[in-house]
């Protein structure tokens, strides 16, 4: 019975007594429901974050790239870093719960002249010693375990941020991926477009050298061509850009040298699953962080709370000391020394009262915190939501307005050459044609990254993604 109790009492004395106050996780900010509308469609129960970026992204090339950026790239590297420092703290806060052991072995020799010696001759003194030493602070009210406890948040908030970087990172390099491609085939229909203006200039200055345009069509006709020639020179740029900011993002060069124009009927991605609004608390790591921290900052106002009360420490040693080395481990040689203290605050000008507000402070603020990240995460997805439907409905009115552009131009090049219309109207059937094609390709862009957006905002892909870099 004697040894129960005295197993519970120590157990006691251990663990000591938490301060932290009770978490409670803050209501959620926002609509149980997904909006709803004419921009928005009905939403599925499955689960964005069991869709792994490998099963997302339908593109050989751009999985390609997405597995050498989560090597290489150096934002992720230093996430890395960042987990990998905040576990080392939290082992060292950690360690403060636990007794510290050391050895320690010293000698000192040495020689007292005869006048300072009451004997009246000089002599020599020895004197080793070999110790072993135990501090301990007894954490009765909890001060250190919330420390260990708030150092423990801040590492798990660490390892979620890293997910969020790592998201970023494959929606950054499929957005620059597919931007890259886009604008390779901006240049192309620039490229062709150019050629149609030079042709018609070439026309345009038979027919003014017989007298037939007119000076003005003529001055239309090279104005269309600078035009085009500027956006060339404009696309060129565009792709180089594009290509150097894909560099970067893979932290290495690109291991192809170009890429296909963009494919306005090739489906990249997967149709994308969207589950409800709660999902969100568990598959966004940002939201994950922000919950972390707002744990960490409820835990630290337990340690503020237990500062007021007195600490506790014992110090012991115990060893052998001798004048004479051979004889430092004989019989009779042990000593031992314990030193328990006790520590009660008094007057400290109220600084242990400001510390506990602002430990308060510090968690009212964490938890506006995550209220917002909350609020941004479902405005991210609202977005993306209305994106979704409505970016099909315009790419599908847009490819039938660069059809309806084609059959503009045609007749008008066949009227302007068979002398019905003037160049007028044929210049604008070209610059019409022209504009529409590049809306189409820049409508077609916009879908597909609100797609990989909603990929995101939705934190799908991180499990999958984790688990292949590791």
């Amino acid at each position: 019975m004697k040894r129960t109790l005295l197993s519970v009492s120590l157990a006691v004395t251990l663990s000591g007594c938490s301060m932290i106050p009770d978490f409670q996780r803050p209501e959620s900010p926002v609509a149980n429901t997904w909006p709803q509308g004419d921009a928005y469609s009905a939403s599925t129960n499955e689960h964005t974050a069991d869709l792994g970026w490998g099963q997302f992204f339908q593109d050989p090339a751009l999985r390609e790239l997405i597995g050498i950026a989560l090597e290489n790239n150096r934002d992720l590297r230093i996430a890395a870093l960042n987990v990998d420092a905040t576990r080392a703290l939290y082992r060292i806060q950690r360690s403060d719960l636990f007794p510290s052991i050391s050895a320690d072995g010293g000698g000192n020799r040495s020689r007292t002249p005869a006048s300072l010696n009451p004997g009246g001759e000089a002599g020599i003194s020895s004197q080793y010693s070999a110790t072993l030493g135990i501090g301990w602070e007894l954490d009765l009210f909890g001060r250190l375990g919330s420390l260990q406890e708030q150092a423990l948040e801040e590492y798990l908030a660490t390892e979620a941020a890293q997910r969020s970087v790592q998201i970023s990172l494959i929606a950054a390099v499929a957005n620059t991926y597919l931007t890259w491609q886009a604008d390779q085939a901006l240049l192309e229909i620039t490229r062709g477009t150019l050629e149609t203006y030079d042709e018609s200039l070439s026309l345009t200055q038979r027919s003014f050298d017989v007298g037939v345009a007119s000076s003005l069509e003529l001055t239309q006709a090279r104005t269309a061509v600078e035009t085009a020639r500027s956006s060339l020179a404009r696309y060129t740029r565009l792709v180089a850009q594009d290509r150097n900011a894909l560099a970067q993002l893979l932290g290495q060069r690109i291991p192809f040298a170009g890429v296909d124009p963009i494919d306005l009927q090739r489906s990249y991605l997967t149709d994308l699953p969207v589950g409800l609004p709660s999902e969100l608390l568990i598959n966004r790591p940002d939201i994950v962080e922000a919950e972390r921290r707002l744990r960490g900052a409820n835990a630290n106002i337990g340690a503020a709370r237990a500062a007021f009360f007195p600490s506790i420490s014992l110090t012991g040693a115990a060893g052998s000391a001798s004048s004479d080395l051979d004889g430092l481990f004989e019989s009779g040689s042990d000593y031992w020394s314990f030193s328990p203290s006790i520590s009660l605050p008094i007057f400290n000008a109220g600084r242990l009262r400001a510390n506990l507000e602002y430990a308060e402070i510090i968690r009212d603020a964490r938890v506006a915190e995550y209220e917002r990240s909350i609020q941004e995460a479902f405005r991210d997805v609202s977005d993306g939501l209305a994106a979704r439907d409505t970016y099909v409905q315009q790419v599908e009115a847009q490819s039938d307005l660069v059809e309806a552009s084609e059959s503009y131009f045609q007749i008008a090049e066949r009227r302007y050459r068979t002398g019905v219309d003037s160049y007028l109207t044929l210049l604008d059937a070209q610059r019409q044609l022209f504009t529409a094609q590049q809306q189409l390709i820049g409508d077609r862009l916009g879908q597909l990254v609100s797609e990989v957006e909603l990929f995101k905002a939705l934190g799908g892909g991180w499990q999958a993604e984790v688990s292949a870099t590791q």
